[in-house]
């Protein structure tokens, strides 16, 4: 990664999911070096309190550029089985995509 990527704003996908089907999810304007701030503005979209952000979330999200909330990462109680988040990078700093043979 780009020193570039880093202060480019890409998206935030939210997926709640129950058992195995995305039951809501959304999509929110997220700078990839600030994953807190889009974060909060997801949980008040869909109307829930902020999880509990722990270092193996930062690290996960540094790393992968994804992470898992599960429901103990909320204060309040939640009617899901966890939330996957994950970086979508910008259209421009994307890398093309190439088909074999070419």
């Amino acid at each position: 990664m780009n020193g570039s990527d880093s202060a480019s704003t890409g998206r935030m996908w939210v997926r709640i999911i129950k058992g195995h089907r995305t039951t809501r999810d959304l999509t929110i304007p997220c700078q990839r070096t600030a994953p807190l701030v889009a974060l909060q503005n997801a949980m008040h979209t869909l109307d829930l309190s902020m999880p509990v952000w722990l270092l193996r979330h930062q690290q996960d999200w540094d790393r992968f550029a994804l992470t898992r909330l599960l429901p103990e990462h909320f204060v309040d109680s939640v009617d899901f089985d966890r939330m996957d988040i994950s970086y979508i990078a910008p259209e421009e700093t994307r890398k093309p995509n190439t088909t074999r043979g070419d």
